[in-house]
């Protein structure tokens, strides 16, 4: 595999530059995620390796001032054609936006043909949660990979606390052990660096103690509650790694997931009769259209109840 190119390669000096502010502004005052600087980053090297061997030399201002429609559609064009997905394809275009929107608004560099781009239509889906029964033998299997007390102890922990909070897994792996819920609540940072408070059932408080009571390192107070062998904090891959041999062991769909507890903790509350509204909070979305979805998978349940259940359901 190529080694990727640096900015000097692809840009003038004065590029390169716009793109380091830009990145710093993404992360600093638009609070996005490392993940989500990341993705934008990589697709905008990507334009500007495109942008390069379009023009035939380094990008400079007059290159993106003068990047005309036809030029972001035979970007796009090219994307599609390497395989990217029509979701990765709309986040690549909005990286884009957001990156000459910055510069329209900072640096004074203006090209009005990004904002004629149509995004690209997105297949609707719905969220994949698991069953009750199927969450409830994750839980209980979750540390069946493990060797040591501890380990068992911290996955059960953290897949808990996905599931009985409804966390994104890097919501759970950012909390420091001054986190931990001492009350009945407990204050998540989630994306954008928006706040939430969300309620801590007894259980999920139980399995954090158990850990803490077995793991061998000593935290500090500002330091992550979930860490690895190494004492530093817990990787996502690790929890995801111990979700794909418990899904094996008990023959669970692939869509069986660490996020798969958040969406079955919004699906589960839906079905118990919670209020939308509520469940929003809860999960920390934005907009009531991201968590109508779980309407969308609630009502398939009760079709399928309802066709095994009712006496005139097959005729």
């Amino acid at each position: 595999m190529a080694a990727k190119p640096h900015l000097e390669e692809l840009t003038t000096a004065e590029v390169a530059h716009l793109v380091q502010n830009w990145v710093r502004f993404l992360s600093s005052e638009r609070r996005f995620s490392d993940h989500t600087t990341s993705n934008y980053t990589r697709d905008l090297v990507v334009f500007l390796t495109f942008a390069q061997d379009h023009g035939g030399g380094l990008v400079s201002r007059k290159t993106l001032e003068g990047f005309s429609l036809n030029d972001f559609r035979s970007f796009l064009a090219a994307r599609k054609m390497s395989g990217l997905s029509a979701k990765s394809l709309a986040r690549s275009l909005s990286a884009l936006r957001n990156f000459f929107k910055f510069l329209a608004k900072r640096e004074n560099l203006n090209n009005s043909a990004i904002s004629q781009i149509k995004t690209p239509k997105i297949p609707h889906s719905i969220p994949r949660p698991l069953s009750v029964e199927g969450t409830e033998k994750v839980l209980e299997n979750i540390s069946s990979g493990a060797k040591e007390n501890w380990i068992k102890a911290r996955d059960c922990a953290v897949v808990t606390l996905l599931y009985g909070c409804g966390l994104r897994i890097s919501e759970a792996l950012s909390l420091n052990v001054k986190d931990i819920p001492r009350e009945e609540t407990l204050v998540i940072k989630g994306k954008g660096g928006k706040e939430r408070v969300v309620p801590v059932l007894p259980v999920v408080s139980e399995v954090i103690e158990a850990y803490l009571h077995n793991c061998p390192f000593d935290l500090d107070q500002e330091g992550p509650l979930f860490v690895g062998k190494r004492g530093k904090r817990l990787n996502p891959r690790t929890v995801q790694k111990a979700m794909e041999r418990v899904r094996r062991s008990l023959g669970l769909p692939e869509s069986a997931t660490p996020h798969a507890l958040r969406h079955s903790f919004a699906t589960h509350l839906l079905s118990a009769g919670g209020d939308l509204r509520t469940i929003q909070e809860l999960l920390g979305h934005a907009n009531l259209s991201t968590t109508q979805h779980y309407t969308e998978v609630d009502s398939k349940s009760l079709l399928k109840t309802f066709e095994k259940a009712h006496p005139r359901a097959g005729k």
